[in-house]
Parts: C-alpha cells; sequence; structure tokens
C-alpha cells in the first residue's frame, strides 16, 4: 500500500489504527449473518464520525478493524460509539443473542488500540536526535 497524506486546513497527517475488540465472555456468537451486519454497523458510525474503515473482519469472537482517521476524532468517543451502537443493535436485530449474552453487554469492557504507520519507531527516534545542533 502507498504511503497516504491527508491535509486538513492547517495540517498534513497520516493517522492510522489497528483496533481490537472481544465479545464479552469470549463468546463465539459472530456468525456470518451478525459478522456482516456489524460490519455495515460500522461502516455507518464511521461515517459520522468522518473515519475512514480500511478493513474490518471478524472471528467468532472478536473483530479486528484497521481505520484512518483525522486529528480532531476523539478516539475514545468513536470507540465508545462502534461498541455501543453494535451492541444496540445487534441486540435488537438478533433477539437469540440475549441467552448467549446475558447482563445486556455484547461486548468486553476493554479493547486494543494501536497506531499504524510506515515508519518505523527507530527511525522516527534517529530522526529526531538527529535534529539536535546545540
Amino acid at each position: 500500500m502507498k504511503y497516504q497524506l491527508d491535509k486538513g486546513c492547517h495540517s498534513v497527517y497520516s493517522l492510522w489504527f489497528h483496533y481490537v475488540c472481544c465479545v464479552k465472555y469470549r463468546k463465539k456468537v459472530l456468525t456470518r449473518e451478525i459478522s456482516s451486519r456489524l460490519k455495515e454497523i460500522n461502516l455507518s458510525v464511521a461515517e459520522k464520525f468522518g473515519v475512514q474503515i480500511i478493513e474490518q473482519e471478524t472471528d467468532l469472537d472478536h473483530i479486528h478493524i484497521l481505520f484512518a482517521s483525522r486529528p480532531q476524532v476523539q478516539l475514545s468517543k468513536f470507540m465508545n460509539s462502534l461498541k455501543s451502537v453494535s451492541a444496540r443493535l445487534l441486540f435488537r436485530e438478533f433477539p437469540g443473542l440475549k441467552k448467549e449474552l446475558w447482563d445486556g453487554h455484547f461486548w468486553s469492557p476493554s479493547y486494543f488500540l494501536a497506531t499504524v504507520g510506515e515508519v518505523k519507531l527507530e527511525d522516527v527516534k534517529r530522526y529526531v536526535q538527529s535534529q539536535g545542533s546545540a
């Protein structure tokens, strides 16, 4: 994939993230039908935040999403919306999920989020260190 730069009024940026979230109790409920609907919901939420989902894929008990964001997006609010909107709609559209996931919680309370980029951390460290002239 070619390195992609995005532009704002006063900035140039490349903000890519890898997000992983597990179903509560690691229940294996993300069937093909539920997974397909989950991906549609995620695209809708991302659009409202101005976030671009590059890739998303599920296993039976978790989801991986690669997305690009703008600096103005509060990532914690975006993650919270992904989880809350998807849980609410999936419980409503697939009532059988409530039997598998009691207490009304679809997602585990925790998640994984990491930045993704073309430049290695060591290269950035060396570059910053080389900037000192004093």
